[in-house]
């Protein structure tokens, strides 16, 4: 019986077999690999289903983080008799608050376990404080309220960037988890598209009603939306795989076995505590590598906090300049959803990075170059579409840190922590006095995006070195046992139970133990390899 050919994407070669369970054993406890397929394929959507609430969440998160600059063209300055830098203080100060909280707040959900619990009461906390930003009336109150807005929003940022990253990476395999992030992260470009929407309804409607301007209206119903959607999630957010309730024993224990098999098992005398995932991380250059290469992304993406700003260049009315933002984030939520689809099929990282940041560039080019209307708003989509490289950068971090998870949510708090610093920098890249052609703010993020290119190409050949020193079979020390599954199937028996549980002749690839079943023209195929065993963990680049 011949055995059956796995394509691995970037494992190329195979290791030998091992004295260990075969996949039918290892399914034994699911009634066997059909069924596990088909628990597994109802798991996946019962997740889904649940963890569409973060996009929502997410949509609101950066409508009340980027409301100021919405504000500032309907009198938020001089209501409150702003002069000078004090505007792009009140965008920075946020970061300060923001920053301090990462590594605790992360720590803190690895060890409660309970984000069910923590991100909606984080979340309460910050629509009430965006609510009370309506109230303040002088720069020292709005600068407080700012300071504490990011320090909760830093506790909140557990669920998004990296909470996200560490809640989402365990429940989905790193195959899966590209698609997941994908949609999450077009939530901050829906909500630039539609939040000036919204945002031009209340600006244009509610102008003086009980005696408020229009712009303290926008900061009490978008605070009171999130404080609703906060109490809604207690209800539908899940926890980890150990200890979600609304899942079943058997549902639970697939869950914590597919995430063993995709990046291996901890081995029970390794499992580390917050403080040992503390000094694990800070001692990772990696992490810092990341860290740095993030945070020149980050400020080359300044122009976001001012979006608002450069469309008034274009000479149209307030509530045009709103309108007129919405396009270009509905392209770039497109192009975003596509580039990471795409990466997650091929298993590619730096050019879904890279070359978003590329035509990005192109467009602040052109926003250096000429002062013409039309070339002025192409440029803006081409500026808005390279947030479709962040997001794969990101998932790339946390694909890039493996186990255990007390180190892998410590790095990725770091990674976003140490990132921050370009977007309180960032603040003060597009001043008043550049403007209106803010030719050195663009050539600003120019150079920051060459930076991100050129550092994130050296890591990704650092990581080829990683795999190729794996597949000689060195250990690099990850505290792990990688998964090695033995396969002893036919290819007409892979296609008859892709058949089976798929229905429709479908191909199971949301089931990782039976991967790319026959798939034809597989990478080891070509080059006339028989892999008849699943290797572990391997770095994607």
């Amino acid at each position: 019986m011949p055995a059956l050919v796995i394509d691995y994407g970037d494992e190329e070669t195979p290791l030998l077999p091992q004295d260990t369970p075969t996949m039918v054993e290892r399914d034994a406890e699911f009634g066997g690999t059909i069924e596990r397929a088909k628990l597994e394929k109802a798991l996946l959507r019962k997740l889904d289903a649940r963890m569409s609430i973060l996009v929502l969440i997410y949509i609101l998160n950066y409508i009340d983080r980027t409301n100021l600059a919405t504000a500032r063209l309907r009198g938020f300055e001089s209501d409150l008799g702003l002069k000078g830098q004090e505007f792009a203080s009140l965008l920075s100060i946020l970061y300060a608050g923001y920053i301090l909280m990462q590594i605790p707040s992360n720590m803190y959900l690895n060890y409660t376990g309970r984000p069910s619990l923590y991100l909606p009461a984080a979340m309460t906390l910050w629509g009430s404080l965006t609510l009370a930003t309506g109230f303040v009336h002088n720069f020292t109150g709005a600068l407080l309220a700012r300071f504490f807005l990011g320090f909760v929003e830093g506790k909140h940022s557990t669920a998004f960037f990296p909470g996200a990253l560490f809640l989402l990476s365990s429940w989905y395999r790193r195959e899966e988890l590209g698609l997941r992030m994908a949609i999450l992260f077009c939530g901050s470009m829906i909500s630039n598209a539609f939040g000036g929407l919204l945002a031009a309804g209340i600006l244009d409607t509610m102008e003086g009603k009980l005696g408020y301007a229009a712009w303290r209206w926008l900061f009490f119903i978008e605070g009171a939306m999130t404080i609703s959607v906060a109490i809604c999630s207690i209800f539908i957010l899940p926890d980890f795989p150990s200890n979600t309730r609304w899942l079943t024993p058997l549902e639970r224990r697939l869950a914590e076995k597919r995430i063993a098999e995709d990046v291996g098992i901890l081995r029970e005398d390794e499992k580390q505590g917050p403080m040992q995932g503390l000094k694990m991380a800070v001692t990772d250059w990696k992490v810092w590598w990341l860290a740095l290469t993030l945070t020149s992304f980050v400020v080359g993406l300044s122009f976001f906090a001012y979006f608002p700003t450069l469309a008034a260049t274009l000479g149209y009315s307030r509530t045009i300049t709103l309108l007129l933002c919405a396009p270009p984030w509905a392209f770039a939520t497109l192009v975003a959803f596509v580039n990471a689809r795409h990466s997650d099929r091929t298993r590619e990282r730096f050019f879904h990075i890279a070359i978003p940041i590329t035509v990005g560039i192109i467009g602040l080019f052109i926003a250096l170059a000429t002062m013409n209307t039309a070339a002025r708003y192409v440029s803006l989509f081409l500026m808005a579409q390279s947030n479709a490289g962040f997001v794969v950068f990101l998932g790339w971090a946390s694909n890039s840190i493996p186990n255990p998870p007390a180190k892998r949510a410590v790095a990725l708090a770091l990674i976003n922590m140490v990132s921050q610093v370009g977007n309180i920098s960032g603040s003060y890249v597009f001043p008043t006095a550049w403007g209106p052609t803010y030719r050195k703010s663009y050539a600003i993020c120019i150079a920051n995006f060459s930076i991100c290119i050129l550092m994130s190409f050296i890591f990704r050949k650092y990581l080829i070195s990683l795999n190729e020193r794996m597949d000689r079979g060195e250990d690099l020390g990850f505290g792990v046992e990688t998964c090695r599954l033995p396969v002893e199937v036919s290819t007409a028996g892979a296609d008859a139970v892709s058949a089976q549980v798929g229905g429709n002749d479908e191909t199971l690839d949301t089931v990782e133990h039976l991967p790319r079943l026959s798939r034809a023209g597989s990478s080891s195929q070509r080059k006339g390899k028989d892999i008849t065993e699943r290797q572990g963990f391997r770095y994607v680049y």
